[in-house]
């Protein structure tokens, strides 16, 4: 049941993220609610990786602590930093 969970986790915490970073990016973005989710997931992966960097507890922070404001404020920047991405390779405009 342990890793159920934290499957189940993930795509939560991955649907919040996303949506929380689509809503801070400026522009519109022409993708469902599954890839938001998906991008949230890595985007988060990415933001502990950057915050491991920077000498936090990285990627282990988010799995032993995902609802923390840091560890929020880190998956976030990734997610946003990821969906930027995703838009340069799809070729997607954001317009205002």
């Amino acid at each position: 049941m342990g890793l159920l969970w934290a499957i189940i986790s993930w795509i939560i915490i991955g649907a919040i993220i996303g949506l929380i970073a689509r809503a801070i990016m400026p522009g519109k973005q022409s993708m469902g609610l599954g890839l938001t989710i998906v991008l949230g997931v890595i985007g988060a992966i990415v933001g502990g990786f950057l915050g491991g960097l920077f000498g936090g507890d990285g990627i282990s922070g988010i799995m032993n602590n995902p609802w923390s404001i840091g560890t929020i404020l880190l998956a976030v920047i990734g997610a946003l930093i990821v969906m930027v991405i995703y838009g340069l390779a799809t070729g997607s405009r954001n317009r205002a």
